[in-house]
């Protein structure tokens, strides 16, 4: 009796792993030439590109920072540099300001992915060593980018961001910031008004 339930249950497995491998569909095997061509219109910049290379060019910039809620916040002024790279693929930024008092310093990178159809973001500071990458989507017109990511935290854990990117026109951005501690209620923690020099 007891040789039966272990090949019984022996045999629901072996159907359970076979049933499983068959919905595992392979994606269809492409025509190389036509694999090329789709690679081709995958790395070619499309409306969204376009809309980032209007931002070249140099800016002022107007931050506010949050430290605690509740506080007012502290403000500071900046400078930051665009311009296109690749071919206009991609935004590169240098910023320059303060942050908390003490010179800062950051450089950022931003894409639309034309395969995932999402906007990816890449930034470095002066005040760590890691990348931060922030991923998302955009309003109907391209110009409200709303990203999200976050980052570990000192003494564990992770603090989740969002950030809400506008393209208000040639001559005025806006990136406002949220953040949340270890899944605690969200704050907003920045706010940069980015200003075209003349």
């Amino acid at each position: 009796m007891r040789l039966r339930d272990i090949m019984f249950a022996c045999l629901c497995l072996v159907v359970t792993a076979s049933l499983a491998i068959a919905k595992e569909k392979k994606p269809p095997q492409m025509d190389p030439q036509a694999m090329m061509e789709m690679w081709k219109k995958l790395g070619t910049p499309g409306a969204p590109h376009k809309l980032f290379a209007s931002l070249a060019g140099s800016w002022t910039t107007q931050t506010k920072e949050w430290m605690e809620p509740g506080k007012p916040p502290t403000e500071s002024t900046g400078t930051a540099e665009m311009k296109m790279l690749l071919d206009g693929r991609f935004l590169y930024q240098e910023y320059n300001a303060q942050m908390m008092g003490q010179p800062f310093s950051g450089i950022g990178i931003d894409a639309y992915d034309n395969m995932t159809k999402k906007y990816v973001t890449a930034w470095m500071d002066s005040m760590g060593t890691g990348i931060f990458m922030m991923e998302g989507t955009a309003s109907a017109d391209g110009k409200t980018i709303t990203l999200k990511g976050s980052h570990p935290e000192p003494g564990g854990g992770r603090m989740t961001h969002r950030a809400i990117w506008k393209i208000v026109d040639s001559k005025t951005q806006t990136f406002d910031m949220f953040g949340a501690h270890h899944g605690g209620k969200e704050m907003k923690m920045m706010e940069i008004t980015y200003t075209r020099k003349p």
